[in-house]
């Protein structure tokens, strides 16, 4: 399996089990939108990751990080 299809299956995964989580606490869009934003998030990790990005230390920026 490469990387890439890994990457999408762990973000479905991680939408689809937020919606789980929203129909069950009794709001699905409450899901829908913690899946979107919990998605974005592990996209934005694991490509960081994949990159060598992770834990580069950049003196100019005063951003936040992940």
């Amino acid at each position: 399996m490469s990387p890439r299809v890994r990457r999408i299956l762990i973000t479905v995964g991680l939408f689809a089990l937020a919606v789980l989580v929203g129909t069950v606490l009794g709001n699905p869009w409450l899901g829908v939108a913690l899946g979107i934003l919990i998605g974005i998030g592990a996209l934005i990790g694991m490509s960081s990751k994949a990159a060598g990005n992770q834990g580069i230390y950049d003196r100019d920026d005063d951003g936040t990080e992940l």
